[in-house]
């Protein structure tokens, strides 16, 4: 654990050329959205700023992205086994959403459900501190 309290999580999709590491706090907060991705997805994610975020090797050779409506939300995936195990949020920009099932090491103590109403994106993030969760 660092002297902020963050740990690195490592993880990965399900085929593992997609792999990666994260700096963030042993308790995780996970948002459950439902615009219409996410709810077919099962979207969980907790959020953490770009610099927290590290792609190993060659991972970046294995991603395609998906993208629809605003086109904001960068759907990343593997190209080989399909798994989405982060993306780049439209509501964090500056951060990565990071699914927590994708974390490979015995690194998360809890987490922690917030709910996000991405059916109604415009007057929820103006209430959300989602936005609060890729500062630094």
């Amino acid at each position: 654990m660092t002297e902020s309290g963050l740990v690195p999580h490592l993880g990965s999709c399900h085929c593992g050329k997609v792999r990666f590491q994260v700096l963030a706090a042993p308790v995780l907060t996970v948002w459950q959205c439902n615009c219409s991705i996410c709810t077919k997805k099962q979207n969980h994610h907790f959020v953490v700023p770009d610099c927290r975020f590290t792609l190993l090797a060659d991972s970046a050779s294995y991603l395609t992205t998906y993208t629809f409506n605003t086109g904001k939300a960068q759907h990343l995936f593997c190209r080989v086994c399909g798994v989405q195990a982060f993306y780049k949020p439209r509501s964090n920009p500056d951060g990565m959403g990071i699914m927590p099932h994708c974390i490979d090491s015995d690194t998360i103590v809890q987490t922690i459900v917030k709910h996000f109403d991405g059916q109604n994106w415009e007057s929820c993030i103006q209430g959300s501190d989602i936005i609060d969760q890729s500062k630094t």
